[in-house]
């Protein structure tokens, strides 16, 4: 039996599906009119998938997407970050996770591992004057004396 043959012939194991109808709600966009949700451009850029990825998938052009979807994919973006911000806190804290606290005390409270050496850090400059000196001098000889 050849390959051509064996096509249609029925098997044990499930059908394969069939393709159905139905109505997606999006915006029309591009010269070939694709329907894109919106909140599928956020979920997407929410995961943190690229302009190039998101329109790949939706088979539009970057151009297009980053001008019908500019807040879609910049609240998603945002989303993700603030995501990623509350696991590293949880981490460094529910975890005791110290690389991450080290890492976040740095980032976020701007901590360094060595102090810098800036005019703010430099120790006061020591002044003495000649009549100081000579009054220590005096003070000195008559502890002596």
């Amino acid at each position: 039996m050849t390959v051509d043959e064996n096509i249609g012939k029925s098997k044990t194991g499930p059908k394969p599906k069939q393709l159905e109808q139905g109505t997606i709600e999006g915006i029309v966009v591009g010269r070939d009119k694709k329907i894109v949700p919106p909140t599928q451009v956020f979920e997407l850029a929410a995961l943190g998938c690229t302009d190039r990825d998101i329109a790949s998938f939706f088979g539009v052009k970057e151009d297009t997407l980053r001008y019908n979807f500019a807040d879609d994919l910049t609240k998603g973006r945002e989303e993700l970050k603030v995501s990623l911000r509350r696991a590293m806190i949880k981490n460094a804290l529910s975890n005791m996770n110290v690389t991450m606290q080290i890492w976040l005390s740095k980032n976020l409270l701007g901590m360094t591992d060595s102090p810098l050496n800036t005019d703010d850090n430099q120790p006061l400059p020591w002044v003495e004057t000649v009549q100081e000196t000579q009054q220590q001098g005096e003070t000195q000889d008559e502890k002596i004396g």
